[in-house]
């Protein structure tokens, strides 16, 4: 009696500038934590642009990964809303990803950005700084005022080395500069928040942030120094 093969198991569904992410990213992702030259690189310099909109930015130009946009060659009207969105996620992950060799800050199926924001909490309460970081960002008017304060959620990610699903964010973010989209992406990064729990195995409880280990609100004294 034959049986049949396990099946392979399944990417998440991802919309066009998710899939495109979560693809760039994977093969960056890969060659950083190799310490490959060329992928060091790459993504430190991919990294000057986390939380600046993609039109500031022409230097990287073929380095974003947003050819995967157009596999066939072709354009078309809703071109401007994914490479927004892939531009930002690929940026915000090279900003997470820095001197991180040990783990992905990319992990596909990992948290979205809510549950990430939550894990940096304790396990029993609110942490009210943190907190309004996160509302903040929920109240974003602009994208690019929404990148901004996503950069500095990220930074607050990268300190504590917690991934987030960088393909479900681009997908987010695509949506988000939708008619109608903002709303179901705030209540998307809400229930994240609210649904998650932290895994008993780990024990024990994080500390949680203040304002003394925040970056500021409008300015963030982290620099980037391309450090590998």
């Amino acid at each position: 009696m034959t049986t049949d093969p396990a099946p392979s198991p399944r990417l998440p569904a991802l919309g066009r500038a998710g899939a495109a992410t979560r693809d760039h990213i994977g093969q960056l992702q890969r060659g950083y934590r190799a310490d490959e030259s060329a992928a060091v690189a790459r993504v430190a310099q991919i990294r000057r642009g986390a939380g600046r909109p993609i039109d500031a930015l022409p230097e990287l130009w073929g380095l974003t990964g947003l050819e995967r946009l157009y596999p066939n060659g072709r354009t078309g009207p809703s071109d401007a809303l994914a490479e927004n969105a892939m531009h930002t996620a690929v940026t915000l992950w090279s900003l997470h990803q820095q001197s991180h060799r040990e783990a992905g800050m990319h992990r596909v199926s990992g948290p979205q950005l809510g549950g990430a924001v939550r894990q940096l909490m304790p396990s029993d309460d609110i942490d009210e700084p943190l907190r309004k970081r996160f509302v903040r960002a929920g109240a974003a008017p602009t994208f690019d005022i929404l990148a901004q304060r996503l950069r500095e959620l990220v930074v607050l990610l990268r300190r504590e080395a917690v991934p987030l699903d960088y393909g479900v964010l681009a997908d987010q973010l695509y949506r988000w500069q939708r008619p109608d989209g903002r709303g179901e992406v705030n209540r998307a990064w809400g229930r994240s928040f609210h649904a998650y729990r932290r895994p008993r195995s780990t024990g024990g409880t994080s500390a949680g942030h203040t304002d003394s280990n925040l970056p500021g609100t409008d300015t963030d004294p982290y620099t980037d120094k391309d450090q590998s």
